[in-house]
């Protein structure tokens, strides 16, 4: 009896572990909130943020993949932090309680310069927590180029040494310098750049920025 209860134990295991989902994608979202970002802009950017999770097809992408996220403030050197740890996506509810500690997030630095390089060497090491995940991205929304800390064309180095993806979403008013800035020296070979028209078009923006970084069919 004792045996008969064991194997069939060890078969809901085998099935469960069978059925299980892997993750897709490791997706981190990183907000610029260095000086050239006022309170305003801040507030958009959170506030966009809830926005582009709540779309439908981004919800479906990032349940279907069960992918894990987690959300950084990062401005100047030493100055990246974790407002949102990683959160596994394994049902439509955890996106819309993400989507609401993204509403509510307030601003975690002020009064700090842009150091991209830096940012980027943070985030690489966030990605030791969830190994599971097939691919490790890092998405970086920002209105400005670096101006402080470690150069990032060498944090890019090592992000593809380790199979990390980086994209950019560019912030900009006129022309094109920030979205060329991000594509000369910050994003993966593998990786693309956003533009945004100023920060009322962040969010929607953002929306298709996400679609792409996790949906299985790329737009």
């Amino acid at each position: 009896m004792v045996k008969r209860a064991l194997l069939s134990s060890l078969l809901a295991i085998t099935l469960a572990t069978g059925t299980a989902r892997a993750c897709d994608t490791a997706l981190i979202l990183a907000i610029d909130v260095s000086n050239s970002i006022d309170s305003g802009e801040y507030r958009i950017q959170a506030e966009g943020l809830a926005e582009a999770l709540l779309d439908p097809l981004v919800r479906e992408a990032l349940v279907s993949g069960q992918v894990a996220l987690t959300v950084i403030q990062w401005s100047g050197v030493g100055n990246q932090v974790v407002s949102i740890p990683w959160r596994r996506i394994a049902a439509d509810a955890d996106v819309l309680a993400i989507a609401e500690e993204a509403r509510r997030m307030q601003r975690a630095i002020i009064m700090s310069n842009t150091a991209v390089g830096d940012l980027v060497r943070f985030a690489r090491t966030q990605f030791a927590a969830v190994p599971d995940c097939a691919r490790k991205v890092i998405d970086i929304s920002g209105d400005g180029d670096d101006n402080a800390g470690t150069l990032p064309e060498a944090e890019r180095l090592l992000a593809e040494r380790d199979g990390v993806t980086i994209n950019a979403l560019a912030i900009e008013s006129l022309g094109l310098s920030i979205t060329n800035y991000y594509r000369l020296k910050v994003i993966t070979r593998n990786g693309f750049v956003m533009t945004a028209r100023g920060h009322s078009t962040y969010a929607e923006t953002l929306k298709e920025k996400i679609r792409r970084e996790v949906a299985k069919v790329m737009f």
